[in-house]
């Protein structure tokens, strides 16, 4: 009789880092940033607006590490980082990025963007996690301030979950939703069964925007062949310092 080995649970974290800048761009914390998100001991972290590479030369008064934030975020903590380029600019780029702690077997970015100056992407990794059977999806997203646009970049998303995703394969989306309106959750669940997870455990969305007195609902954690243990909001000390969003972290089940 073979014995099954049940697979630890997640620690799942979502944020949006702002590239990195403290609300109004008035100060570089990329490093207090890194140490925060460590202490949190993630095994997936979800980030948005991450810098790529940028155009250090010249600049004066920001501390900017040599190696693009994506890595500097994950060094010697998570051995595993996907980035996904979304906004192009003449000194630089940034995106979404996804920090394991198991190994990422392939990823891929599709860019969402809408007409217009915003640029939108849905970065997709595929995760081998010890012990776990099927390889786990997770998706970062970053979606626009529009709702029109948000309407769009949600059908596309269903779309890829359809055509990448197996049905029985556990899937974690996690970001940045921009969902004010508090639309999402019902559009995903209907459309491919995802299940917004704060939403399953406390019958509403975290509320998450702006950090130091969220009144908005911007950021979302979904999942689908899983199940989620008390997903909270992290505390405003030190976050609200350290980034205008509130970041979320859950416990997932797969």
């Amino acid at each position: 009789m073979t014995e099954t080995v049940a697979t630890p649970p997640l620690t799942v974290m979502t944020v949006n880092i702002h590239k990195g800048f403290t609300t109004f761009n008035r100060k570089f914390i990329l490093p207090e940033l890194r140490d925060a998100v460590r202490k949190v001991g993630a095994d997936l972290v979800f980030l948005q607006e991450v810098m790529g590479t940028i155009e250090t030369k010249g600049r004066t008064g920001h501390d900017h590490p040599d190696t693009p934030h994506a890595e500097f975020m994950a060094d010697e903590i998570w051995p595993q980082f996907a980035y996904g380029r979304n906004m192009v600019y003449p000194k630089g780029h940034h995106g979404n990025a996804v920090m394991s702690k198991f190994p990422i077997v392939h990823y891929q970015n599709h860019d969402v963007s809408i007409a217009g100056p915003e640029k939108r992407g849905l970065l997709h990794c595929v995760i081998a996690v010890p012990g776990q059977a099927s390889e786990v999806h997770a998706i970062c997203v970053h979606l626009g301030l529009a709702e029109s646009h948000r309407e769009q970049q949600l059908d596309l998303l269903c779309q890829m979950v359809r055509s990448e995703v197996p049905d029985d394969a556990p899937l974690i989306v996690a970001g940045d939703f921009n969902d004010w309106r508090r639309r999402a959750a019902a559009v995903l669940e209907r459309e491919v069964g995802l299940r917004e997870v704060f939403v399953a455990a406390y019958g509403e969305s975290a509320r998450t925007f702006p950090a130091r007195f969220p009144i908005l609902s911007l950021d979302r954690i979904f999942v689908r062949n899983a199940s989620v243990h008390l997903p909270v909001v992290l505390p405003r000390k030190p976050w609200s310092h350290l980034s205008d969003h509130a970041p979320l972290v859950a416990e997932i089940h797969l």
